[in-house]
């Protein structure tokens, strides 16, 4: 896994042995970029559930002005950190080890955010609590791109009736992109 574009561009990055996270990889990551490249330039990026923190590390390579990665495994959160010192993104990215709820309560008043994107574990339905507590936030207005990497057969269908309007769904092989902004 590396780096594909910007200021960190070919530099590989680290990730943890075992199924404990599940990397994007390289070519779908790629894509997703190709679809975002327009959104980062200055923009506060959070990545939720963040693994080794490879998305938000590309949304620094590539422009953006802050991220912050959420992330509540401490081994990951390492990674985190030694992937973002060693592509000498650590000034512009901020590491926090909690849960993701905790977190963003933690982050409230702090203003919006102008990308959010989470990928959590499969299965779990944690995309639902996270859209849920983002519905009524203020880190994430209508103007906000929030992306979830999903199992390709998630279902989405209930994000109209929690304010959200799905612009986009780029599906692959196994999984998926779904591209939301709140209603205004």
């Amino acid at each position: 896994m590396r780096v594909i574009a910007g200021k960190a561009r070919r530099l590989p990055l680290k990730t943890l042995p075992g199924a404990d996270t599940r990397p994007t990889t390289d070519r779908i990551k790629e894509t997703l970029f190709n679809i975002l490249q327009p959104e980062l330039l200055d923009c506060r990026f959070l990545d939720l559930f963040s693994g080794s923190g490879a998305i938000g590390i590309e949304a620094l390579s590539r422009g953006a002005r802050k991220a912050v990665f959420v992330e509540k495994n401490p081994k990951a959160c390492a990674c985190i950190r030694e992937n973002l010192a060693f592509t000498k993104l650590a000034p512009d990215g901020q590491v926090m080890n909690m849960d993701v709820l905790q977190a963003l309560r933690s982050l409230e008043g702090d203003g919006h955010f102008d990308c959010i994107f989470m990928d959590p574990p499969y299965g779990m339905e944690l995309e639902r609590s996270a859209l849920e507590y983002l519905s009524g936030s203020a880190l994430a207005d209508e103007n906000t791109l929030i992306i979830v990497e999903a199992e390709l057969h998630t279902d989405f269908s209930y994000v109209e009736e929690m304010g959200y309007e799905l612009t986009r769904s780029k599906e692959y092989k196994t999984n998926k992109h779904v591209f939301l902004h709140k209603r205004k």
